[in-house]
């Protein structure tokens, strides 16, 4: 990676498989790409999360990503600028931003993570 060029970081629930999962193959598929991402586990860090403006309950709840502007982004944006760097996953996340799936989506994803949470207990 060049110094001169800025990461995203991702904040991640680590103690969650499919989170797990997901961050795998999201480095699987971007390749030489995800070299630009850095992922952090939020778990345990409810004060770092604090510290940089992100409730902790909300991070579990929504992906997080700071941006290369330290701009915070969440949920479905969150995913957006994800997607944005993998060449493959481009066009889905065009297709996500747009205006009648976006909510679609940001609605399941929120009934998927809530789910998870209540049968893991700690929701």
């Amino acid at each position: 990676m060049s110094q001169d060029k800025a990461r995203i970081t991702v904040y991640y629930d680590g103690a969650c498989p499919k989170c797990v999962k997901d961050r795998r193959n999201y480095e699987k598929l971007a390749g030489k790409a995800g070299e630009d991402i850095c992922w952090l586990d939020i778990t345990g860090k409810e004060e770092q999360l604090r510290e940089i403006g992100i409730d902790p309950h909300k991070a579990l709840t929504e992906l997080h990503v700071k941006d290369e502007d330290q701009r915070i982004l969440s949920e479905m944006d969150a995913y957006i600028l994800l997607m944005s760097k993998v060449p493959l996953l481009k066009p889905l996340a065009w297709l996500i931003g747009l205006p009648l799936i976006r909510p679609l989506l940001a609605r399941i994803y929120h009934g998927q993570v809530n789910r998870r949470l209540r049968h893991s207990g700690r929701l």
